[in-house]
């Protein structure tokens, strides 16, 4: 599949909101600062097609992008790709986070065209609680998803490695089957084809 153009379309405060759901819909989401916006640009091959900072929290709303492909046998595809809000740490107040994860789990649990959603994961970490937290949530919510270990270029790939199985070790202590997952790097490009 190549993407032929992506634009952004409309942030909304809750799933209602949203456009209507006429088309497939693939979300992005992971800890405040994990590179979300980065590698939804990577992906859709423009640096400037969603907001990247350096500051936790940026992302405040539910963004969409409208995107257009066309597949190996040269059919083309419309589809939706959704920047929502991190979770964990992130310089807000206690209301507006509860208020951030009123509108995500409302999106993550309602929105009916949702196909599957990324669950970005920082590959320079042991697993984190909120990552693992948040994962066993959506299967709780039986929401698919898959998981992209972020910013693989910022260490070895020794590191990467041992965080991503350790990762993947916690997982198979309570799941029976894994998600597909896959190692990015924004900066090199590398997991894009996957």
């Amino acid at each position: 599949m190549t993407i032929v153009s992506a634009t952004y379309l409309i942030s909304s405060p809750d799933y209602q909101q949203c456009p209507k759901a006429d088309r497939p819909e693939y979300a992005f989401i992971g800890r405040s600062n994990v590179g979300k916006s980065s590698l939804i640009n990577m992906l859709c091959n423009n640096r400037k097609l969603a907001k990247t900072s350096g500051t936790p929290g940026k992302t405040q709303m539910i963004n969409h992008f409208s995107v257009e492909s066309i597949s190996v046998n040269k059919s083309s595809a419309q589809w939706y790709i959704v920047d929502l809000p991190g979770y964990g740490f992130a310089k807000v107040s206690q209301q507006q986070r509860a208020r951030w994860e009123k509108m995500t789990e409302g999106y993550l649990r309602k929105r009916e065209n949702l196909v599957n959603v990324f669950v970005l994961v920082d590959s320079r970490h042991a697993p984190q609680k909120a990552d693992l937290d948040f994962v066993n949530r959506l299967g709780e919510w039986e929401v698919p998803f898959s998981i992209v270990f972020t910013k693989s270029d910022k260490t070895t790939q020794a590191e990467v490695s041992r965080n991503v199985r350790s990762f993947l070790n916690v997982m198979r202590s309570t799941w029976q089957f894994l998600p597909a997952h896959f190692i990015t790097s924004a900066v090199k490009q590398s997991g894009r084809d996957k």
